[in-house]
């Protein structure tokens, strides 16, 4: 499908909307995810802190429960829901109209936002601040998983092309709440009440997402495609019944059905999720460890690794930042890039399960980096430079490895993403970029026929 029987999308509008919804839906959990610091800093026990100060004579950091736990319970709040919910689409886009799914998604989660935001000021205990972030974390993934899947559906109206805009959104989201957080720390974000402005950054983004959903249907491009395929089906079948009418009522009584009925896709109509995963099932496994293995080490282990270098000096505010979160996201971003490049394994190839079994490596690599803190297992790679090593062959191999996936089963079957990639993708941020059933998706990838055009869309 193209653009040229249509209206034209002006200044690339349409383009520009969808690239700030795919923004909008995965800045909330990078922003969460990437102020780590800023969460484990309230939730330091003042009495174990005054104890070991009174003792010792200066000021030594002993992680409370809460702190040690922080990091597991993030993850475990963030994935939990979002499985739930985006298993539960396939019955919730059945009910709720797609108008009220995504406005009301992004408005619970920019009110998520700015709570968080004047929680900055509001003095609280660690367990009740545990309790209310951790509550927070649910609810925006709840609704991000709601917010994805009705806005891949949105994308499904349109040429194939306006998929990549949501992509590249979502792939900037957390380089951008990387960069958020390290303009915080250049600013002085020693204090609390300095990510007043980190947080309302991520409440601007979100307003200017439900500004953009808003202007959406007021655009002729957007609103000619999004009645198009209806329109053409509608037209297919009252052409259908008026060519059986003309053979029955055929002045010799014979049926002259010399040209053959071809039936046409109804956009309504979807396969089983059991046939594709049947068809697929090597692939979405293979999504799903990939996925598995990042979730198992990062952000719980990563951002606990502690730098060499940066003792005393400015480079240890920086070394999670930069060599975690920044390094992690761009490099992700650049994996999945590659495969615009090559595709190396092929589909059939044996070596891309192999491949997608090896990164289990990375579990014991961070492992033995200079984590704190740590109880049995020795530190064998603590230099920093080892670290930085690691992660950049990690987010690279992520996004290369789930996106050749993807790009593969997409090649074999176009409604891969519908019913089984959503569920087996809900590890990272490079899983959610396909997350979320809706019975329009395919249309928007039936012009991506092979593995190549599909892989340079993605680029």
């Amino acid at each position: 499908m193209t653009a040229r029987d249509g209206p034209q999308d002006r200044y690339k509008a349409v383009w520009l909307i969808f690239f700030i919804l795919g923004l909008g839906t995965l800045l909330p959990w990078n922003f969460f995810m990437t102020a780590r610091e800023y969460f484990i800093s309230r939730l330091k026990d003042p009495e174990e802190t005054s104890h070991v100060r009174n003792q010792t004579g200066k000021a030594t950091f002993t992680p409370s429960y809460l702190q040690s736990v922080f990091d597991n319970f993030m993850t475990l709040c963030a994935m939990v829901p979002l499985l739930i919910f985006t298993c539960l689409n396939s019955f919730i886009h059945q009910r709720i109209p797609q108008q009220i799914r995504i406005s009301g998604s992004l408005v619970a989660i920019g009110l998520v936002f700015l709570v968080t935001a004047i929680m900055v000021k509001v003095p609280m205990d660690p367990l009740p601040f545990f309790v209310f972030t951790m509550i927070s974390i649910v609810f925006i993934n709840s609704f991000g998983a709601i917010l994805q899947s009705s806005l891949f559906g949105l994308a499904g109206l349109l040429p194939v092309s306006y998929t990549a805009p949501i992509m590249s959104g979502q792939g900037l989201a957390g380089t951008f709440a990387a960069l958020a957080m390290i303009f915080s720390i250049a600013i002085g974000a020693q204090q609390p009440e300095s990510f007043i402005g980190y947080f309302t950054t991520a409440c601007v983004t979100i307003v200017l997402a439900i500004v953009s959903y808003v202007v959406l249907p007021h655009m002729d491009f957007f609103r000619y495609y999004s009645m198009k395929d209806k329109t053409e089906y509608r037209v297919y079948n009252a052409e259908l019944e008026t060519k059986r009418d003309l053979i029955k009522k055929d002045e010799n009584g014979m049926e002259q059905n010399n040209s053959k009925i071809i039936p046409i896709h109804n956009p309504d109509e979807q396969p089983s999720v059991i046939a594709i995963f049947k068809k697929l099932w090597v692939l979405a496994l293979s999504v799903c460890f990939v996925f598995t293995v990042t979730i198992g080490v990062f952000p719980a282990i990563t951002a606990k690794v502690s730098t060499v270098l940066g003792e005393g000096n400015k480079w240890g505010l920086y070394f999670i930042p930069v060599s975690c979160f920044l390094l992690f996201n761009v490099f992700d971003w650049t994996g999945r890039s590659l495969t615009a490049l090559f595709t190396w394994p092929g589909m059939d190839s044996c070596l891309l399960p192999v491949m997608v079994v090896l990164r289990v490596i990375f579990v014991p690599l961070f492992m033995l980096c200079n984590v704190t803190p740590r109880y049995y297992l020795p530190v064998v790679f603590s230099h920093d430079a080892w670290y930085i090593v690691f992660m950049i062959f990690f987010s690279i191999s992520n996004g290369y490895l789930a996106s050749l996936c993807i790009a593969c089963a997409r090649s074999r079957d176009s409604w891969s993403c519908h019913g089984i990639f959503p569920v087996t993708g809900l590890g990272s941020r490079s899983c959610r970029l396909l997350s979320g059933p809706n019975s329009h998706l395919a249309e928007a990838h039936r012009g991506c026929r092979d593995t190549k055009r599909w892989l340079r869309i993605l680029h």
